[in-house]
């Protein structure tokens, strides 16, 4: 059985970093600095950043944190005093391949420092993580169809690539799955295995990862989704026995238990993100995410521009559709929950902006607090306690 306290660490760095600066301060933090990864062309420069009021809900202009080219995910040391990005960039260094990026924050404005960057090891890099250590980063590659991990040196800065894995095969959509397309990595509670969402596979690849060495491979071991379904991203629940992954070419969520000693993954419940009488060919899904008590999960809609709220089966957790929030929404890239379980933050990104919702901690509705602004072609949104 793995320790309670790993169980714990499932409702992630950001809650645990959170609360400890709360500590620190003895009183109950007023706001959030929020970072926002962004494709960039003709308005966006870089990462963004604004403050997220805890009371209201109210966002602050956004300003820009970092330049940086297509830095359309990020993710945020445990320590809180580095940022990482990927680079959607189509040349590392004279190869066919994306990179990555580490950004030093300061803790007194938020501004990031470009320290410096490394190849991605294969093209079209679109979703990254930190380890729990802090000791290495885990990327995606959609359009090389791989995964690879990146060291960090005890300054921040990036090292040299201590994994890689190249995922083969194909589906049944020749369009869209005619190769391995890796979209997103995660991590369990224990840092003990990594599990990559393969829309060209129609499969959740598992792998056991090296938190020590950095070393990540196979498993060996999948889980299978329905063929032509394209999983995409992956969330676990804060119980560790159950995991979700929505699915961008069916617009569904598929329900996964799973076994924390093994790392195994059992494909249970699918159900639809979209209303009963919604009909579309442009529909598409593109995030997931638990809420931080466990009871909600939310799935975004691209297409039919909205968010899918569901409440979560304590004992199976199996989901029930509690409906849908679509105001004010144009192509819901990501989203953010704050790591308070108050606040949902979507990123519009072809409404060129950000709009807070209020969460309901009974229902897990989701109202506006009022609170839109104007952020071009937002794509990720990251939580970090505000210096």
């Amino acid at each position: 059985m793995i320790p309670h306290i790993l169980l714990l660490a499932a409702l992630g760095c950001l809650t645990a970093s959170f609360s400890a600066a709360a500590a620190a301060k003895d009183e109950k933090p007023q706001k959030l600095w929020v970072y926002i990864g962004t494709y960039t062309g003709k308005d966006s420069k870089g990462i963004y950043r604004c403050d997220l009021d805890l009371s209201s809900g109210q966002l602050s202009q956004p300003v820009l944190a970092g330049e940086a080219t297509n830095p359309s995910f990020l993710a945020i040391h445990p320590n809180n005093r580095f940022l990482y990005a990927v680079g959607e960039i189509d040349n590392f260094g004279g190869k066919k391949t994306g990179g990555v990026s580490a950004f030093a924050i300061d803790p007194k404005t938020g501004k990031l420092t470009l320290l410096n960057s490394q190849s991605s090891g294969g093209a079209g890099p679109c979703h990254l993580v930190a380890d729990k250590a802090g000791r290495h980063v885990l990327v995606a590659n959609y359009g090389g169809g791989s995964a690879s991990v990146v060291e960090i040196l005890p300054d921040g800065k990036l090292g040299a690539s201590t994994a890689f894995v190249q995922h083969v095969g194909s589906s049944v959509n020749k369009q869209r799955q005619e190769a391995p397309h890796a979209h997103s990595i995660n991590l369990d509670a224990a840092n003990r295995f990594a599990f990559v969402a393969d829309l060209g596979l129609d499969r959740v690849m598992i792998y056991k990862y090296d938190g020590a060495s950095g070393n990540m491979r196979w498993k060996p071991g999948f889980v299978s989704t329905a063929p032509g379904s394209g999983p995409r991203h992956f969330a676990f629940h804060p119980d560790g026995k159950h995991a979700y992954v929505i699915n961008e070419m069916a617009c569904t969520i598929t329900v996964l238990d799973y076994g924390a000693e093994s790392g195994d993954l059992k494909a249970g419940q699918t159900i639809s993100t979209l209303p009963n009488d919604a009909h579309g060919e442009n529909y598409s899904t593109a995030e997931v995410q638990v809420h931080p008590s466990g009871r909600f999960v939310y799935g975004s809609n691209r297409g039919h521009n909205s968010i899918a709220i569901f409440a979560v089966n304590p004992t199976t957790g199996e989901l029930s559709s509690v409906g849908h929030q679509g105001q004010g929404i144009k192509t819901p890239r990501n989203f953010g929950i704050d790591p308070t379980g108050a606040f949902l933050i979507v990123a519009n990104q072809d409404g060129n902006s950000l709009i807070v919702f209020r969460i309901d901690p009974k229902t897990g509705g989701l109202t506006p607090t009022g609170s839109t602004v104007n952020c071009p072609m937002p794509v990720c949104v990251k939580f970090m306690p505000a210096g």
